[in-house]
């Protein structure tokens, strides 16, 4: 999940509340003179932005996800703790030997929210509505994640048809084989909706512009899923609440209500918890780690499943020369990187996919800490004086970049100390700074990442140089047709393929992987259970909580 961004505007305010601000409803449930538990049923988590929809179709970035995932389900889900796909709504699936064909054998007695039965038609319903957006709905903006994974609607797309042969079989028809279609599946945008509610509410009915959408009824104020939470209230910029199904399928815990509180900076996160105002929230600061476990406070970590990187678009130059980009690769001291500015725990990257993907090489090549090489290597590109603008990031914490500021420091001081003078170009996340990295030609070296949606090669490496991009700058055609040639071929293929492609991208070197750092969480001490997930799959109904 997740998610380089918010692609979606949404039209949402998103305004920081303070903790000073927020609700008392939380404290009005605690004994305050023992500071036990007295019937405590309501989760408050503090999320850092509102969510960009609430229809997981329509959106791509984590917190929309977070919430979404309390509502929804999909056909697919993964195994507690891991990446791994996992029945969910589909018991079972039997995929035909060309890989065309996907028959997914149905749960019994689901319920949606509305009543409507979940069954195949249901499946096949939201299947059909995916593969026949058209205009808005159907953009890179809106429905992203079925645009990347199926290839686009209608005849563009791999998408061929489903039929619902009785109430728990749905069969899935392709016109090409899509490998990561199962792992895919696990996506909050792919969960199964109501279909009475989506078209009683319009949910297909959007408007606006692309860069600013205006959501439908159903996306902010009716989204109906088969999870074990409904929806009760969206106040835009402050907070999100769900209610506690009656009828779920599945498992509950304590919790019967949550409360998803915006809290945009991360500070202010952190004195909510000691304020006793919220139960628990994510992002912590790597600063804060030691400090809220010396308080009694739960520090929980995610494993890392993600790439922090260092971009160098070959549009600026001299970027462009391979003998620049080896320099400055060999300039950084990952080692201290991860030492001064990421949480303990966090992995040194070799390449641009985490150690535990299918596709990770040992063979990939290395670039060093190295400043003597670095000097010999830009004394050889006649850059000796290079000046380099360098991009990064302000007003954000992501998982795999807790504090932007800190590891632009760390990484420009390493630059200095070879003769590379850079400019630092500080700019906000929201709305400008992922506009100017991924929409134009306009920047040097820039920092980002990337938290994968799901156990897949693809999702991390042909994300980056899957095609031509403003980001990198380049045109391989090669290399696209290498990842391509790897996303496609047989499952049992895919493994050597994506080795080779990793090997190719790190001789090519069009950035430097940082680091895979691990992503903490901070709970008070009643919290229990908490599901933690690499690819943040993490709905509440396991909660308990203690006196």
């Amino acid at each position: 999940m997740r998610r380089r961004a918010t692609r979606l505007a949404g039209g949402v305010t998103l305004v920081t509340v303070l903790a000073a601000a927020l609700s008392g409803c939380v404290a009005s449930e605690r004994d305050t003179e023992s500071g036990e538990d007295s019937g405590k049923d309501t989760f408050v988590f503090a999320a850092s932005a509102d969510p960009g929809s609430l229809d997981p179709a329509f959106a791509s970035d984590g917190e929309s996800f977070r919430v979404a995932r309390q509502m929804f389900e999909g056909l697919v889900g993964v195994e507690p703790g891991t990446a791994d796909p996992a029945p969910l709504l589909a018991e079972s699936w039997d995929i035909s030997e060309d890989g065309l064909q996907y028959t997914f054998h149905l749960k019994e007695g689901v319920k949606f929210h509305d009543d409507t039965d979940f069954d195949g038609e249901a499946v096949c319903f939201n299947f059909d509505r995916w593969a026949n957006w058209t205009g808005l709905a159907a953009s890179e903006s809106l429905s992203y994640y079925y645009t990347h994974v199926f290839g686009g609607q209608g005849e563009n797309g791999k998408y061929d048809s489903c039929e619902a042969p009785d109430a728990t079989t749905a069969v899935v028809t392709l016109k090409s084989p899509l490998p990561e279609l199962v792992p895919a599946l696990s996506l909050p945008s792919f969960s199964m909706q109501s279909p009475t509610a989506l078209q009683e509410f319009n949910a297909d009915e959007v408007g606006g512009a692309e860069d600013a959408p205006e959501l439908s009824e159903y996306a902010t104020a009716h989204p109906v899923g088969t999870g074990p939470y409904t929806f009760g209230e969206w106040k835009a910029g402050e907070s999100v609440t769900l209610n506690a199904f009656d009828d779920y399928w599945g498992e509950f815990g304590d919790v019967q209500t949550i409360v998803f509180t915006v809290i945009a900076e991360g500070t202010a996160r952190r004195q909510a918890l000691e304020a006793g105002d919220i139960d628990g929230y994510d992002l912590v600061a790597p600063a804060d780690v030691d400090a809220l476990k010396e308080s009694g406070y739960q520090i929980l970590d995610r494993d890392p499943f993600n790439i922090l990187y260092l971009g160098m678009n070959q549009k600026q130059k001299p970027l462009d020369d391979p003998l620049v980009r080896q320099a400055i690769a060999h300039a950084i001291d990952k080692e201290a990187l991860v030492a001064a500015a990421l949480p303990e725990g966090t992995e040194v990257a070799t390449q641009f996919v985490p150690s535990i993907v299918s596709g990770y090489s040992d063979d990939v090549a290395t670039y060093d800490f190295d400043q003597d090489k670095a000097r010999e290597l830009l004394k050889e590109a006649g850059q000796e004086n290079l000046e380099l603008e360098f991009n990064y990031p302000t007003d954000v914490s992501r998982p795999y970049m807790p504090d932007a500021a800190a590891i632009y420091e760390a990484i420009s001081a390493d630059l200095e100390e070879v003769g590379i003078t850079v400019t630092a170009t500080p700019e906000p996340w929201s709305p400008t700074y992922l506009d100017t990295i991924q929409g134009g030609s306009n920047h040097g070296l820039h920092l980002l990442g990337w938290t994968g949606d799901y156990n897949d090669t693809y999702n991390f490496i042909g994300t980056f140089f899957g095609a031509e991009s403003a980001e990198w700058g380049f045109n391989d055609p090669d290399l696209f047709q290498s990842l391509s040639d790897a996303r496609y071929a047989p499952v049992d293929e895919q493994e050597d393929l994506y080795k080779a492609a990793n090997e190719a991208v790190m001789e090519f070197l069009p950035g430097v992987p940082l680091a895979s750092p691990v992503p903490s969480l901070a709970f008070t001490e009643q919290v229990q259970g908490y599901p933690v997930s690499p690819v943040q799959d993490e709905v509440y109904n396991v909660i308990t909580f203690t006196e």
